[in-house]
């Protein structure tokens, strides 16, 4: 009697162990759905820092403060079509974004007139140059270089007929075909207003460009005068700078920053 083992009953309306709802095949639990989100936040994390050694020439992307998904960027297009052009772009990445078939979203917020941007919204239809998006062979860096490389096309004759007609915008890109003197001009246009626009930041926004303080504007006349303008002309002077002679120019401009090569410097007028 001793030696045997008892297993109360449940009372009235007690449940056993295997009574309660059961979960669904294939459903994942609380902790596991948690553990694959912080997976592919570290997979992004990963790819950011393969970032440092491996980002298009041209190309700058910094992370939102506020949002690990979120990063701003910026290309600065320097021959062809295009060239000057300062394109600010944000670059997100859905919450499921290493998962296949989940695609980053690229979005313009200056005026780009490019077949593969769209006219309202600014966005790149990815899914022209990724129609499957496969995490184990496609990566934000391949991302940056697929929008850099859409402002050296000089042709769309690679793109298939389908992908002709799904270019966000048709606009441009009958206007390339048709009339590419038209395409120039409306291209020309486009670099200025990058170039106008420059200044103005998105709230938030951790790529910001801001104006020279006039310290700044000192030096680098300061610099011109000193050492030329490194351009290889007549007036060009560069040579080696000595970090003695820096420094000198740069406590220069700091205690003066009014000066300049060709006046006088002149103080603010006082009321």
């Amino acid at each position: 009697m001793f030696g045997q083992s008892i297993t109360p009953s449940p009372g009235k309306g007690a449940r056993t162990p295997s009574s309660g709802r059961s979960r669904r095949s294939g459903q994942p639990t609380p902790g596991s759905a948690d553990r694959e989100q912080s997976m592919r936040d570290y997979k992004l994390g990963i790819e950011y820092k393969h970032l440092k050694q491996h980002c298009p020439g041209g190309v700058y992307l910094v992370p939102s403060f506020d949002d690990l998904r979120l990063f701003y960027g910026v290309i600065f297009v320097r021959r062809g079509a295009f060239a000057n052009a300062i394109f600010k772009f944000t670059l997100r990445c859905p919450q499921k974004y290493n998962d296949v078939n989940t695609h980053p979203i690229v979005t313009f917020s200056s005026y780009v007139y490019n077949p593969h941007v769209h006219k309202e919204t600014g966005q790149v239809d990815l899914s022209i140059a990724y129609p499957e998006w496969d995490p184990s062979a496609h990566f934000i860096v391949t991302v940056l270089t697929y929008v850099k490389r859409i402002f050296y096309v000089k042709d769309y004759e690679e793109l298939t007929k389908d992908q002709q007609e799904r270019l966000p915008n048709q606009e441009a890109y009958q206007l390339f075909q048709t009339d590419p003197d038209g395409y120039r001009r409306r291209v020309a246009e486009c670099v200025k207003e990058s170039q106008r626009s420059m200044y103005l930041n998105e709230p938030g926004c951790t790529l910001a460009f801001k104006e020279d303080a006039p310290e700044h504007q000192a030096l680098r006349r300061l610099l011109k005068q000193k050492f030329g303008n490194g351009d290889g002309s007549e007036e060009d002077v560069s040579g080696v700078v000595t970090k003695d002679e820096a420094l000198a120019i740069i406590q220069q401009a700091a205690s003066n920053p009014s000066v300049s090569p060709n006046r006088k410097s002149v103080s603010p007028k006082r009321n």
